[in-house]
């Protein structure tokens, strides 16, 4: 099929109509887990299209968000050390981080920048390579930040043995932790779950076996356009309806059962899990990944001892709700900073409203749910 085919516009109207004469008359909330399907639920208006009482929630889906300030000090502090060259994905130069206390200017990695660092804007870890290759005189530094996806390209990298003056500052974090955390907050509805289409590509359906199994939660995979996304929730109706709840996958175009193996086992040699901190979020279990020991020559953290300690930063400012957007708990018009003079693309205050995966930056530019 063409991806014209997967915008059809009368093949959605029939998902639509079997969508409203399936679910049931009390309120859903489905949630999903990745900013390119809030991208794309976004761009095409679907949630206007969707009866009154299907909700679509983004949940924790975009990486630059869920890094805590305390990493990002961290690659400000490197980024500023003599023959450091600090490389990372773009959104990440402009995300906010408080330090010190709330009266205090926000710190990026594009101030280091202002400040004399060299901070290089990299768009694959091949980048990054290339860098440490032509600068062996300097030590070449890549704030790696993202999902399952993101780590498996990172993985592979260190699995093929880079240039010793290259190392690793990893804030990679893992989705299925994080959804299970979601559904041990008490005031949060949440009756089915969208897969991201990117993670499930590398990591498959398995591990989010436990979300039907144990949780009874309808859970389904998903691609990016239109009919992708429509199918799911379609799905997910028709589990509740009937009162059951499976694992399915309906992005059988680029999704396998057990994704993809040989990335899966080069990230399980390269990385360990570890409980990681998330941005507004709080510490969650096995939900990031550090570098293994026998990988240790290419480890930041190893490498610069940096102190981590207990830094007193503020995480989220008292003022932004980036928090609450992140957990689906309130959508971003509800934030009193939301497209205000103190918070927008431009100017953004909070995470959401930095990367283009952010909850926050994607309503701004598509005008929010009813379009």
């Amino acid at each position: 099929m063409r991806i014209d085919d997967y915008r059809d516009s009368e093949l959605v109207k029939k998902i639509i109509h079997l969508i409203s004469k399936t679910a049931p008359s009390r309120k859903i909330k489905i949630m999903h887990v990745c900013g390119t399907h809030e991208n794309f639920i976004g761009r095409f208006g679907l949630r206007s299209l969707l009866p009154e009482n299907i909700e679509l929630v983004a949940g924790p889906g975009c990486p630059v968000c869920v890094c805590p300030a305390s990493d990002i000090n961290t690659a400000i502090e490197i980024s500023l050390m003599d023959k450091v060259i600090l490389a990372t994905f773009g959104d990440m130069i402009r995300v906010p981080s408080k330090s010190n206390s709330e009266n205090s200017e926000n710190d990026s990695l594009q101030k280091a920048k202002s400040k004399g660092a060299d901070v290089r804007i990299i768009y694959s870890p091949l980048d990054v390579q290339k860098i440490a290759e032509k600068n062996p005189d300097k030590r070449v530094v890549f704030f790696s930040v993202g999902f399952e996806t993101t780590a498996a390209g990172v993985a592979s990298l260190i699995y093929n043995q880079p240039p010793d003056n290259l190392s690793i500052l990893s804030s990679h974090r893992l989705i299925p932790p994080s959804m299970e955390l979601l559904l041990g907050i008490g005031d949060i509805q949440i009756d089915g779950f969208l897969l991201p289409g990117h993670v499930t590509t590398v990591i498959g359906m398995n591990p989010f076996e436990i979300f039907p199994e144990a949780y009874l939660m309808p859970t389904v995979s998903a691609g990016f356009e239109p009919l992708d996304i429509l199918s799911a929730v379609l799905s997910i109706v028709e589990q509740i309806k009937e009162g059951r709840a499976s694992l399915t996958n309906k992005y059988t175009r680029a999704v396998k059962e057990d994704g993809n193996p040989k990335a899966i086992k080069i990230m399980n040699d390269v990385f360990e899990e570890v409980s990681s901190y998330w941005r507004g979020i709080g510490r969650i279990p096995r939900s990031g990944l550090k570098l293994r020991d026998k990988y240790s020559k290419w480890d930041a953290n190893k490498i610069f001892e940096i102190e981590k300690g207990n830094k007193n930063f503020f995480d989220i400012h008292p003022h932004c709700s980036c928090h609450l957007i992140m957990i689906g708990k309130i959508y971003p018009p509800d934030c009193p900073l939301f497209a205000k003079k103190a918070c927008n693309p431009e100017n953004p205050f909070g995470p959401c409203m930095v990367s283009m995966d952010g909850t926050c930056r994607i309503w701004y530019r598509y005008g929010g749910k009813n379009n």
